[in-house]
């Protein structure tokens, strides 16, 4: 039986399901996060053409590629995934094709790069699509691009001119929109001195050709930096509260542990972190699937590696038992310049992280530093199996195995980022359920969100979106500020009465006061709650973190409208109304106690006890067991009341103060009782 054999116009296939295995599987599940958004609030409040003078403190030529690609796509989540997938395909493809321009006789070795730059484990930021797509992927396909016609005018001396032309164009748009790439450019002249070593001999003889290719990229590449160190010493650079690395002796004590780390991480450990990250969780349903995920896509990669023919002829004899190895063709040649210029692109790609003082951490946001290092970090990690594996057939399954194992640390982010927009949808329509609506110019303070990809700036954007029609800039109507990042800071300065708190937010600013403030929490396996003096909160939660009790105090419940209507979360970007469950029973209740409707609280506790749901934190049993005291229920009150003190001894001081309250009201209660009982004291 004649062996399959497959053939080069079956590469962009190759890359489109890999793609799809990579970042597609999930993608409906997912949203938006971090920065996505304000600058999704933006392109649909303020309109696309607001972009420009919102980049103009941050990274002025970022603003048309926003202005461009808002204008053609709406705000919908779902959208701006599809828009992600069909970037990160058209990125490995071009990966490929670059690669091929400058190592044309290793069309093998350049497939497995590319293919691991597309699925590059180390990143994990593809999810944040509506930021990264426009803030780096955009202006990396025009460094590629401008990569690929660099190596084409080489290769076509009769069009050497225009293609340069065109390079040099592209390399403007890829390197100044975002000081993210400034390190890949001396790529650039590994690049040409590879090519041009195939017909130039002697070292000094290449080095005057390729700085003679190299010296008009060059000049590009001197003023993007010249106009980097002249932007942010101007005091225009109002991005990030960075803190550039200053003093020769800082750098070089820090250099070789820094530029360590990076090659460690982006050159080796990424490529088996799934592993030691489903290792914590064997039993798992993700952990489960990864693991599967990663065998089927070995099993795929290996079959193809093995029976992909990219020889000039494209052809198979008919006599032939087995087909030879992908990998069959003089892999040195290829192997020692691919590591030295992997090598270079990892440490290259740490410069700019490192010259702002940021952590390059995995697993976080500052992952994202790892998309200037992609290129380099998969040349490396190709070139070092290449020299280290002299079996052809074992090298293909080395390579068939990283390829997979990128492919299911992908998925394994994906199934982080499907949970987190799970997170964050709960929590708008908690915020739908308990606040119908609120007073202009309030701002909602709270801990800390339970959520992995989301600041206090993000969930301002939603706040907004979900309480306002239309908004009058410069005004910001509301936000939502973090105080545990924010208190003590320029934004909210001290919890005093009638403390300004100013918000600036892109083109528009929130202003308002600690006077006008509603204070929540929403703790990781509960619901949020509206915390309020008039319950004696700051009591009830004294052992929690003082920068969850100490804003209590200033919390003004009566900024909500209780009789308005809760609010239609639109969709998109919202999903649509959850089915209730318990929080739903709980947001209600506490509106309805915050108006004194205690026969409302009763009964919508008898229906969530009637359909099967439960609190999971003691806590929210409060506004019931209150509720069951004010109607005359003291046994169902105590016996609530005992119960969710067993599961918490925490709520011992917010019972205390229920019944406190109600002693205060209802003199002859049973309340003297259960205070003894509770050891609450007098």
């Amino acid at each position: 039986m004649k062996s399959v054999r497959f053939k080069a116009r079956s590469i962009p296939i190759v890359f489109a399901i890999a793609t799809i295995i990579a970042y597609g599987l999930l993608f409906p599940l997912t949203g938006f996060y971090w920065d996505d958004w304000p600058f999704a609030w933006i392109a649909k409040f303020l309109g696309p053409s607001e972009f420009i003078p919102a980049f103009v403190g941050f990274r002025p030529f970022l603003g048309p590629i926003f202005f461009i690609t808002t204008r053609l796509i709406p705000t919908n989540p779902l959208l701006w995934q599809i828009f992600a997938l069909i970037i990160r395909f058209m990125s490995g493809l071009l990966t490929w094709t670059v690669l091929n321009q400058i190592w044309p006789r290793h069309q093998q070795q350049t497939l497995i790069a590319a293919l691991l730059f597309l699925v590059f484990p180390g990143y994990s930021q593809h999810w944040v699509a509506f930021t990264h797509i426009n803030q780096e992927w955009i202006p990396l396909l025009f460094y590629l691009l401008s990569f690929f016609l660099t190596a084409r005018a080489l290769r076509d001396p009769g069009h050497y001119l225009s293609n340069t032309i065109y390079a040099l164009i592209l390399l403007v748009l890829g390197i100044f929109p975002t000081e993210y790439f400034i390190g890949l450019e001396p790529l650039r002249f590994m690049f040409i001195w590879v090519i041009l070593s195939e017909g130039t001999q002697g070292f000094k003889p290449r080095i005057i050709q390729t700085m003679k290719s190299w010296w008009p990229y060059l000049l590009i590449w001197i003023a993007d930096a010249c106009w980097l160190v002249y932007y942010y010493k101007s005091g225009a650079y109002i991005s990030y509260d960075v803190t550039a690395v200053q003093g020769t002796t800082l750098v070089l004590k820090n250099a070789p542990f820094v530029f360590g780390d990076a090659l460690w991480k982006a050159g080796i450990y990424i490529w088996v972190q799934v592993l030691i990250l489903t290792a914590r969780t064997l039993s798992t349903p993700t952990t489960l699937l990864t693991l599967g995920l990663i065998f089927g896509a070995f099993l795929l990669c290996a079959y193809y590696f093995l029976h992909i023919d990219l020889s000039p002829s494209n052809k198979v004899k008919s006599d032939e038992k087995s087909p030879p190895s992908a990998f069959s063709m003089s892999p040195r040649s290829f192997a020692l310049p691919a590591l030295i210029t992997g090598l270079a692109g990892i440490l290259l790609g740490r410069v700019p992280s490192f010259a702002a003082g940021l952590p390059l951490t995995l697993q976080s946001s500052f992952d994202r530093f790892m998309i200037s290092m992609m290129l380099g970090g998969s040349l490396f990690i190709t070139g070092l199996v290449e020299l280290l594996i002299k079996n052809q057939r074992a090298r293909t399954y080395v390579f068939a195995l990283l390829i997979a194992l990128g492919m299911g640390q992908q998925f394994f982010n994906a199934n982080i980022f499907r949970r987190d927009w799970r997170g964050q949808q709960d929590i708008y329509w908690q915020f739908a359920w308990r606040i119908p609506a609120l007073k202009p110019n309030t701002a909602i303070i709270t801990q800390q969100m339970p959520l992995d990809y989301e600041t206090d700036l993000s969930m301002t954007a939603a706040v907004n979106w979900i309480y306002t029609e239309a908004v009058h800039p410069p005004d910001l109507p509301y936000a939502l500020i973090y105080s545990e990042k924010r208190l003590g800071g320029s934004v909210l300065p001290d919890l005093k009465p009638n403390t300004a708190i100013d918000l600036p937010y892109r083109t528009v600013t929130f202003k308002g006061s600690t006077s006008q403030a509603v204070v929540i929490y929403v703790p990781p396996n509960g619901c949020l709650r509206v915390l309020d003096p008039a319950f004696n909160d700051a009591e009830t939660y004294s052992k929690f973190p003082e920068s969850l009790t100490a804003p209590i105090s200033i919390s003004d419940p009566s900024r909500i409208i209780t009789d308005a209507a809760s609010p239609a979360l639109p969709d998109p970007p919202f999903i649509k109304e959850p089915p209730h469950t318990w929080c739903y029973f709980y947001e209600k209740a506490e509106l309805a106690r915050q108006v004194g409707d205690w026969k409302k609280i009763v009964d919508l506790v008898a229906e969530a006890d009637h359909n099967g749901f439960a609190p999971q934190d003691a806590f929210e049993q409060l506004p019931f067991i209150e509720a069951e005291a004010r109607r005359g229920d003291w046994k169902s009150a105590s016996t609530t009341a005992r119960q969710a003190l067993k599961e918490d001894p925490r709520i011992q001081r917010g019972l205390c103060q229920l019944w406190k309250r109600v002693l205060a009201d209802e003199p002859a209660s049973p309340a003297p009782d259960l205070i003894r009982e509770f050891s609450c004291g007098q």
